[in-house]
């Protein structure tokens, strides 16, 4: 089975598992299952605890690839409960990620998932950064937070002492907490729900083929006949939509995030959050320095092109990833209309001395032996073909699916308002009552 289809030349596995499904279907082998959700990462699972509490009956399976959940972007970002302090008020990610932010705190009190509501300094060092700081405090006006504090150098000192500012805003409702733990706390709720119901690791999702019953999921531990598919891929999502038939003309392209920790000489310096003001004509919020929910004190990411889309390796290649991002004219527009930002980037990925130099805008005590080397994350962009990233959170239904295109941050943060969200989609296109 599994061990010969690996070795069946890829043009010919859809052919090869189609007859595979037949041939199940006629034996009746396959386990069923009302829900089929593509990818264990924080959205799948809080899709699979916002469905499992309103349909306790219904029988859902998670398919995850890797040995553990949360292993891509979820387990790899910051580990930051934003605010709502950068979208577009009225768009999807503003939205969601208020009333995300808000259920994701009651949900780890109700549960005990390690986090801590400690609010953020937005710290500006140069006078030209101040518009934007005044842009940023207004849109979170306008997105619904109360008591941010506008603040003058001193009033920064006092709350972040080794931070240096011209001025600067605290912004209480900003937190830290540990998504892996969150989103493993979410499936295990949900499986104490209905005995029933499953999560696959180690299962990869090859192909989707339609059935008059829902979908047959193929998978690398066998197949699986599915009512109605939610896709949540991540990395993945652009590629599981076209398997399921939809025409997408974005791309998903994979930007990696690199970390320094402080440490334990100089963990002292930050105390909580401390970031920069963001420049508006990059799609990135910039380096800053975050106290983790375990105590540690991480430094960054930065933005970086990957030729890997799962590469947390600095040389990490992949041909097919690099072939699908590089043939396609949206890459390129990112690149030419970002090209100083991306070249400074590229810099300060290989050059510890280079990343220091932008933490010391901020901390300018920090030093060469304040810093070591941790760990990487890799962002998924749905990048449109002019080279645009600024694309709202996306959901689609088609047929008997529901596909999460575009999750970028503060998808963590927003994860059970994107749950709640794929339940109404689904009560209305499925039927459901």
């Amino acid at each position: 089975g599994n061990a010969f289809f690996s070795l069946v030349p890829e043009q010919y596995q859809h052919i090869f598992a189609f007859s595979r499904c037949i041939f199940a279907q006629i034996f009746w082998m396959m386990d069923r299952f009302d829900i089929g959700i593509i990818g264990g990462g924080i959205v799948g699972a809080a899709t699979m605890y916002q469905l499992q509490k309103k349909y306790p009956n219904k029988n859902i399976v998670v398919f995850e690839k890797e040995s553990r959940l949360a292993d891509h972007q979820t387990g790899n970002n910051s580990g930051v409960i934003h605010s709502g302090l950068y979208y577009k008020p009225g768009s999807k990610k503003a939205i969601n990620c208020m009333q995300g932010r808000v259920e994701l705190v009651e949900f780890a009190k109700k549960y005990n998932v390690p986090h801590d509501v400690c609010g953020k300094v937005v710290a500006a060092a140069d006078p030209s950064e101040l518009p934007f700081l005044d842009k940023i405090t207004a849109i979170g006006a306008e997105n619904g937070l109360n008591g941010i504090e506008r603040l003058t150098p001193d009033e920064v000192k006092d709350i972040e002492p080794f931070c240096e500012a011209i001025a600067g805003i605290f912004v209480p409702q900003t937190g830290i907490i540990d998504y892996r733990r969150a989103t493993e706390v979410m499936t295990e709720v949900a499986l104490s729900t209905n005995e029933d119901s499953k999560v696959l690791l180690g299962t990869e999702v090859k192909d989707i083929i339609d059935d008059a019953e829902g979908s047959i999921v193929v998978t690398t531990q066998g197949n699986f006949m599915c009512e109605f598919i939610v896709a949540c891929g991540g990395l993945q999502a652009d590629r599981l939509a076209r398997k399921a038939g939809i025409k997408l003309k974005e791309k998903v392209v994979g930007f990696r995030g690199d970390y320094y920790e402080l440490t334990d000489e100089g963990k002292h310096k930050v105390k909580n959050l401390i970031y920069p003001v963001p420049n508006p004509d990059f799609p990135f919020l910039g380096v800053h320095f975050t106290r983790m929910t375990n105590g540690e004190v991480e430094c960054g990411p930065n933005a970086v092109f990957t030729f890997k889309r799962e590469g947390y390796g600095k040389t990490d290649f992949d041909l097919k990833d690099t072939l699908d991002a590089l043939s396609y004219s949206g890459t390129w527009k990112l690149f030419l209309n970002n090209m100083k930002f991306g070249i400074n980037e590229y810099r300060r990925a290989f050059s510890k001395k280079l990343f220091l130099e932008t933490l010391q805008r901020l901390i300018p005590s920090l030093t060469m032996e304040d810093l070591r080397e941790g760990r990487s994350g890799v962002r998924a962009l749905l990048l449109a073909e002019d080279g645009d990233t600024r694309d709202d959170f996306r959901i689609v239904y088609q047929d008997k699916a529901i596909h999460v295109l575009n999750a970028p941050s503060p998808a963590a943060t927003a994860s059970l308002a994107i749950g709640s969200d794929i339940l109404d989609m689904a009560e209305k296109h499925f039927g459901w009552e």
